[in-house]
């Protein structure tokens, strides 16, 4: 639960309401070390899963087992998530199960089932093999971690002799991990986004996504901004950066900073001055600060008008693909811009993108299906003059 607290945002509590202390301790480690509100709240969700399976199971925590984390990792792939209500009912536990269906017409993704993604299983099993190891430490949980880590790894470590020249290699750390395919960034074809832009319903609305699409900064990132972040004279904006908390100086485009000036225009006196006050504001009354997901559903209503399901980060994929494909612009730069900490992140923008690859084969099946009706003939033998031949035999070779 979210508390409001800046030094405790959030809580995990149990059925009776109670702070699940051994949580609480751990959550306040990761804090002070340095890790983010959302952060915490991904690491609460995780073990609120396996604090509910344990309920479920009668096992207290600090007496669960490699038994009870086999079985939770066996159940957390094939379970059915728990969606929140939508227009006063729910499809969870309904018994329908929805797989992963025909790509969308539009984008190309493939829509996602009910179940868990690989991704959030790793995610929940390194949170937990996290969570175990930090109470053995401290002396206050079992001494044998539920989620052991891979019988392949257990004498090595991680990443042991890499080469600086080399990428970084996917590890199995975990022996409850599953594989993770790897994703290829998918980036807003130049006409798609134009119908995309053209479709949003508000100056505020145009001005967050030229940001978005011009600089490449995540979304939470652009509406953390304060009115002293921006300097249209110079045209750069001031983020401070999700992970690394960097501030930071990024360029953005002449357009982003005119539907700027109009979404401000129409909102003078509106809002609060200041320079500490936020940039983005609600078109709604009573105005409030702009978060995140006010912002999704914005881009949500615009997806619905075309069919498409773009996403917020879509924006950032698509900005870092237009920059690497830029040739006066190094990957070095891109990698700045982007806020990446490897240049092998950077490096997957130059993958081509899924209509440019389909546009290559089908006009590469157009070709040979060309040569096959129209073949070409041989070449003369060495000797022979192909102007002679050409005018002997009336065709061109």
């Amino acid at each position: 639960m979210s508390t409001g607290d800046d030094t405790e945002p959030y809580r995990l509590v149990d059925a009776d309401g109670g702070v699940v202390e051994p949580v609480a301790v751990f959550l306040r480690e990761l804090s002070a070390a340095g890790r983010s509100a959302a952060t915490l709240r991904s690491y609460g969700m995780d073990l609120l899963r396996w604090w509910r399976f344990l309920r479920a199971v009668n096992v207290v925590w600090d007496r669960a087992s490699r038994l009870e984390a086999r079985d939770f990792s066996c159940w957390i792939q094939q379970t059915v998530k728990q969606r929140r209500l939508v227009s006063g009912r729910s499809d969870a536990g309904s018994g329908n199960v929805s797989v992963a269906g025909a790509p969308n017409p539009v984008t190309g993704k493939p829509v996602l089932g009910d179940r868990y993604a690989p991704a959030t299983v790793a995610h929940s099993e390194t949170v937990l093999r996290g969570f175990y190891d930090f109470h053995r430490d401290a002396g206050t949980g079992p001494i044998l971690n539920p989620f052991p880590l891979d019988l392949s790894r257990k004498s090595r470590r991680a990443h042991a002799h890499h080469n600086p020249m080399d990428g970084w290699a996917r590890e199995r750390v975990g022996r409850y991990r599953p594989k993770v395919p790897q994703r290829i960034p998918r980036a807003i074809p130049d006409q798609l986004f134009n119908e995309l832009f053209a479709a949003l319903p508000s100056n505020r609305d145009r001005a967050l996504v030229a940001f978005w699409i011009s600089t490449g900064v995540r979304a939470s990132e652009l509406l953390g901004t304060r009115q002293c972040d921006i300097d249209p004279g110079q045209q750069l904006i001031t983020v401070v950066r999700k992970g690394s908390r960097a501030v930071q100086q990024v360029a953005a485009s002449a357009d982003a900073f005119v539907w700027l000036r109009l979404y401000q225009e129409e909102l003078h006196g509106q809002i609060p001055r200041g320079r500490i006050q936020p940039v983005w504001w609600t078109l709604r009354r009573p105005r409030r600060p702009l978060n995140y997901h006010a912002a999704h559903q914005m881009f949500e209503r615009a997806n619905a008008v075309l069919g498409s399901d773009w996403t917020l980060h879509d924006l950032r994929h698509s900005a870092a693909a237009r920059m690497a494909r830029d040739p006066q612009l190094t990957l070095s730069d891109v990698q700045l811009v982007m806020g990446h900490a490897h240049l092998s992140t950077t490096e997957i923008y130059l993958t081509p993108n899924r209509g440019e690859v389909i546009a290559g084969v089908l006009a590469h099946h157009a070709r040979a299906a060309e040569q096959r009706e129209k073949p070409v003939p041989p070449p003369p033998a060495p000797g022979y003059d192909p102007q002679a031949l050409s005018v002997l035999f009336g065709r061109t070779l």
